[in-house]
């Protein structure tokens, strides 16, 4: 099939327009609105617009930025609707929609909508297809979302850009000199580096190199507690563990709230390419196959809090009611509580480490760094599957892979495959028996790397301003200090004391699955399947402790 064709079929699922028979089943489903001549139909930054379907006249779709820069995206006519992913929750619109002339429409709330593709399955399906393409296409185009603002080889742009892209959510990078519009806006900052990267949003407020926190709030993607609200299920990890909780539990019923610190995916996420995952003989990018998962979960009406930073949780209530509290103080209340929290990489004891955190030193290989790296010999520390994974990535982006490890090769850790390929890699080079002992580097960044042959003790210094660590995993456990549940020696949390709830841990009704709990295969297939499991046992959990009506009181 042609590139045009592709392409062609493409639009066709991103626009359809519905036959008549598909407006009857929708019908059932929406509310009916009129919008006169030049009316906006919806805003930027609007929520609950879930679906609107157009049955007479038109609606002109724009995206606008803080520049005043303002994009036609699409004009949708009779049989065609507006949304993307986002109307599933009720999330911030990414657009505006302006009536070209009057206007004759159905609107589907968020709650009406996910009605909709659950009951009617093959209309829902097409009706999914759009949504997902069209959030996707955004992404892909850059005409929607804030303008983040830095010199490309700026740390801080590849930071908020990591989070914005993890989280789905379509931005503009631009630099300072790329667009004139921005030149009188940006000349008080041109001597303050602090304020760098500078992060403009559509309402036209500036913000100054913000954290992923204030960033998330400014643009309205923080969830919202619900105090008086218990849950079925709280998730705390958006890894494939949490994701594959939420998708069963919630399409069975269950009331389900996820909360993740920084975005959907985990370690998983930022995978470059997972090619031993069943099913996608081709591989497929960690985003790419969360983020399925992601708008799976939402489909069937979870709601996803991120970014919310667990810090704590209540085990020991009186009433049964676990409570896990943010670090913004928040309270999320539910019946069970799953663990998904995942690992991270472990951070090796190195002087100035934590300084260059960001600024030269990763914890993931993603596009935002390998632009970073072209041209330039980086340093890769790891000898697993990840970084195997990472290695082959960068080495298509960068002049020179030095991939270390201290063992004696990669044969134990690593699939066969990745080992095959990193050999057959000319721009690979596998240092074994080596560590880096040493970093050094500016305000600007990481700018010199020293490391050891563990054998002969020579040391070499080379000037790389890139190095990315994938050694080892530390459970993302110390947010349940204060629930004192049994753990390895490792910190993984043990589970299995009750033969009928095997993924339980020391505390009823808490349940613990994927790379956080001891013993876990650590694989993507391993942690979805957990996720699969845990959700009949606590069905059976719920059936016991919760009056027969309440769980589904709870989740209406």
């Amino acid at each position: 099939m042609g590139t045009n064709t592709t392409a062609l079929r493409r639009a066709d699922q991103m626009f359809p327009v519905l036959p008549p028979e598909d407006i009857a089943r929708i019908r059932r489903f929406g509310e009916p609105r009129e919008y006169a001549a030049g009316e906006a139909v919806f805003r930027t930054g609007q929520r609950g617009i879930g679906l609107i379907l157009v049955l007479a006249g038109r609606v002109d779709i724009s995206q606008h930025d803080g520049a005043g820069q303002v994009v036609e995206i699409a004009h949708h006519g009779p049989g065609e609707f507006m949304g993307e992913v986002s109307g599933l929750t009720g999330k911030p619109t990414l657009v505006d929609g302006v009536a070209a002339e009057p206007v004759q429409a159905l609107w589907l709330s968020p709650e009406q909508l996910r009605r909709l593709i659950v009951a009617e399955a093959d209309l829902g399906e097409r009706l999914m297809r759009a949504l997902i393409l069209r959030r996707t296409s955004l992404i892909e185009s850059c005409a929607a979302g804030p303008l983040v603002i830095a010199e490309a080889d700026d740390p801080g742009r590849a930071r908020i850009g990591n989070f914005l892209r993890r989280n789905g959510f379509p931005f503009r990078a631009v630099t300072p000199d790329q667009d004139p519009a921005l030149a009188d806006l940006l000349a008080p900052y041109r001597d303050h580096p602090e304020s760098w990267p500078l992060v403009l949003l559509a309402d036209g407020r500036l913000l100054r190199n913000p954290a992923e926190q204030a960033l998330a709030e400014a643009l309205d993607m923080v969830g919202t507690d619900a105090a008086d609200r218990v849950y079925d299920v709280a998730v705390v990890g958006a890894g494939p563990a949490g994701l594959a909780t939420a998708v069963y539990a919630a399409s069975e019923g269950l009331s389900v709230v996820v909360l993740d610190a920084k975005g959907f995916g985990g370690q998983a996420g930022a995978s470059a390419r997972i090619e031993n995952y069943f099913g996608f003989p081709t591989g497929i990018t960690g985003q790419a196959l969360t983020a399925r998962g992601f708008v799976q979960a939402q489909k069937f009406g979870a709601e996803i809090a991120i970014p919310a930073c667990v810090a704590a949780l209540d085990c020991e209530a009186a009433d049964g009611i676990h409570r896990l509290r943010t670090n913004d103080d928040r309270i999320w209340s539910a019946r069970t509580v799953v663990i998904a929290s995942g690992a991270r990489y472990r951070r090796p004891p190195l002087e100035h480490l934590a300084r260059f955190e960001g600024r030269g030193i990763w914890y993931w290989a993603s596009p935002m760094e390998a632009q970073l790296c072209v041209g330039q010999e980086v340093v890769l520390v790891g000898g697993g599957n990840s970084a195997g994974q990472a290695a082959v990535y960068l080495a298509a982006h960068a002049l020179k892979v030095r991939m270390m490890v201290r063992a004696d090769g990669l044969a134990a850790t690593m699939s066969r495959y990745l080992i095959d390929r990193i050999e057959a890699n000319p721009a690979i080079e596998l240092m074994t028996r080596t560590e880096i002992v040493a970093l050094d580097g500016d305000a600007r960044g990481l700018q010199s790397v020293r490391w050891r042959n563990r054998d002969s003790g020579e040391e070499t210094e080379a000037p790389i301003r890139h190095v990315f660590l994938f050694i080892g995993a530390e459970p993302a456990t110390e947010w349940l200090a204060s629930c004192k549940l049994d753990t390895d020696r490792h910190g993984f949390v043990q589970c299995g004391g009750d033969p009928a709830y095997p993924l339980v841990t020391s505390r009823p009704g808490v349940f613990a699955i994927g790379d956080v709990r001891a013993g876990s295969v650590k694989r993507v297939g391993g942690a979805i399947g957990e996720g699969a499991t845990v959700v009949a046992q606590i069905h059976a959990w719920l059936a016991q402790r919760v009056p027969q009506g309440a769980a589904a009181e709870v989740s209406a």
